[in-house]
């Protein structure tokens, strides 16, 4: 079927075929060739109709000429004039010397004669053969394949072995990989003797790979630590604990630490503050007991790197100190405060995330007291000059009521507390006298916001810090 024809000659060529079905293979010539006009008419409709410029339809049948002029038609004929009227095209003659095209692929070529190809070799799909896969085979025909060759692979000669490997590692569908996945890419299909060898060499030569390649070694250069205080409370840490269970309106913590001594605040609050409840915070609970610190370090939060909380602390005559992001152990102290504190909060309120506000306090009291490595004594030891006395609640009754209700709870936590120890350490025992299955357990790790686990824990509780035994 030739195109329509506009201001210029557009040549628009596609090719059609359907097969006749068993009524329509007992039509006669010219309705054979009429319905190939109504076939290709109804498949190329969205081009053809409702276009106002005429376009022309090529036969090798001079009768259908003449099928517009006719007077009496069948009934078929007359069904498909109607159809016809949607279109403005021309029927024309054309024999089929000169309508190649058509008439190449409506006949039936022997199989000794080759058919002239209608579409062009870029338009022909075959099966894909790899140039290297054509260069290994012309090669194996001088150099047979060892029989210390796996099976089912490939024996890639020496000519063609740098040009194998350059092609999987370069090539996009690998993306530069490193020397192990280079060589489990080139085993899958191809071998020889020194494979892993080569490949090395190549990769280890490669510039690309070099310089995009992630670094897996330890930081470069020293590490420097934080210069130490002089006295205590002169130098301060300070990091938020977020998103815990709501109380009384509280679900953050402010902590604060000594660098000097290991002491620690824990104030809590209503959520994340602004730079200038920050500094209120701060001088209220913090500055007034002990004095204004000459530095803070904290990380880069908007609390802290705002003008508000720089110009605050510059009236006060203290440097602020940001960690990077590349490089959080600068305030590694206060982590480990913060992973304490979970840690303390999770034993007593694992149950009850509720309360979490309420034992607060003993946990200030608790890591205030404890023995610290660094220093070699406690923090009130440090701070104060001397150790306070352990005071556990006993169950004796005090005559009041309010004290009582506290201290039973507070007992009742450690009584809970201590009763899971003893199980565990039950179970543990009658698994080390048993054998033991493969287990993983996966840790959730500490940090600064709490931990959950949809299928154990309820909304807004103080999970577990591990998770296990876990069967794989």
């Amino acid at each position: 079927m030739h195109g329509a024809r506009f201001f210029t000659k557009l040549d628009l060529r596609s090719a059609y075929n359907l097969k006749l079905s068993a009524a329509e293979q007992n039509y006669d010539i010219g309705d054979r060739e009429l319905l190939a006009v109504v076939r290709a008419l109804s498949a190329w409709r969205h081009w053809l109709k409702g276009d106002k410029h005429p376009f022309l339809v090529w036969t090798d049948h001079r009768n259908l000429e003449y099928m517009r002029a006719a007077r009496r038609l069948t009934p078929r004929q007359a069904r498909w004039a109607m159809f016809f009227t949607q279109f403005v095209f021309t029927l024309t003659y054309r024999p089929g010397s000169k309508n190649v095209g058509a008439d190449a692929l409506s006949r039936q070529h022997d199989t000794e004669e080759r058919p002239v190809a209608v579409l062009p070799a870029s338009c022909m799909v075959v099966p894909v053969v790899w140039e290297l896969d054509a260069d290994i085979a012309r090669v194996q025909h001088d150099e047979p394949s060892p029989h210390a060759c796996p099976e089912g692979r490939t024996y890639a000669p020496p000519s063609v072995r740098d040009r194998l490997i350059y092609w999987t590692h370069t090539s996009p569908s690998s993306g530069h990989p490193g020397i192990g996945p280079t060589v489990r890419a080139l085993a899958g299909k191809y071998g020889w003797p020194t494979l892993a060898k080569d490949v090395r060499v190549y990769v280890s030569s490669c510039s690309v790979f070099a310089q995009s390649k992630a670094p897996r070694h330890l930081p470069m250069g020293k590490l420097h630590p934080l210069p130490i205080p002089q006295r205590p409370w002169s130098h301060l840490s300070v990091d938020f604990l977020t998103d815990l269970p709501p109380l009384q309106g509280h679900t953050t913590i402010l902590v604060v630490v000594d660098r000097f001594s290991k002491s620690c605040c824990l104030l809590p609050l209503p959520g994340l503050p602004t730079a200038l409840q920050t500094a209120e915070v701060l001088f209220t609970h913090v500055f007034r007991h002990y004095g204004v610190p000459k530095d803070i370090v904290s990380d880069r939060g908007p609390q802290f790197t705002s003008r508000v909380w720089k110009a605050f602390m510059q009236h006060l005559g203290v440097s602020v100190s940001l960690t990077l992001g590349y490089h959080p152990q600068s305030n590694g102290q206060v982590e480990c405060v913060n992973q304490e504190v979970g840690r303390f909060i999770r034993s007593y309120c694992q149950d009850r995330p509720g309360e979490w506000a309420e034992f607060l306090p003993w946990a200030e009291y608790a890591l205030n007291s404890l023995h610290h490595s660094s220093t070699g004594m406690s923090p009130f030891q440090c701070v104060l000059g001397y150790q306070p006395v352990l005071a556990p609640w006993t169950p004796s009754q005090t005559g009041t009521p309010g004290v009582d209700d506290g201290g039973q709870r507070v007992h009742g936590s450690l009584c809970r507390l201590a009763s899971g120890s003893l199980s565990a350490s039950k179970r543990s025992l009658r698994a080390d006298t048993a054998e033991r299955p493969r287990y993983i357990v996966r840790a959730t790790g500490s940090g600064s916001r709490t931990r959950t686990c949809p299928s154990a824990c309820p909304a807004g509780s103080w999970p577990c810090g591990l998770w296990g035994p876990l069967k794989s």
